[in-house]
C-alpha cells in the first residue's frame, strides 16, 4: 500500500485513487455536491479553498486544499520511486 500526502498530514492510498481533478468545472461541482448528500465526501482542505478533488474507487470524493499540480506531482514522484 502506497500512501500519498494530500496536504496537512492527510494521506490516501494511491492504489484506490481513480482521478485527481480540478474543482472548477460544473460537473465536478455536481459530483462533490452529490457526494456530500450521500455522506461520501471527505473534506481534507482544513477550511481552505478546495484546489484538488480526488475521486476514489469506493465512490468517496476527497477535497484537498493543496494545488492540483502538487498532488499530481506527488503521485508521479511515487511512481518513479517504485
Amino acid at each position: 500500500m502506497k500512501l500519498i500526502n494530500i496536504g496537512f498530514g492527510n494521506m490516501v492510498n494511491a492504489d484506490r485513487v481513480i482521478a485527481v481533478v480540478s474543482p472548477d468545472s460544473a460537473p465536478i461541482k455536481r459530483l462533490v455536491q452529490d457526494a456530500r448528500e450521500k455522506g461520501a465526501l471527505i473534506d481534507a482542505s482544513y477550511g481552505r479553498r478546495t484546489q484538488a478533488v480526488l475521486i476514489m474507487d469506493s465512490d468517496h470524493v476527497i477535497l484537498s486544499g493543496i494545488a492540483l499540480d502538487s498532488v499530481t506531482g506527488r503521485f508521479a514522484q511515487e511512481e518513479t520511486t517504485e
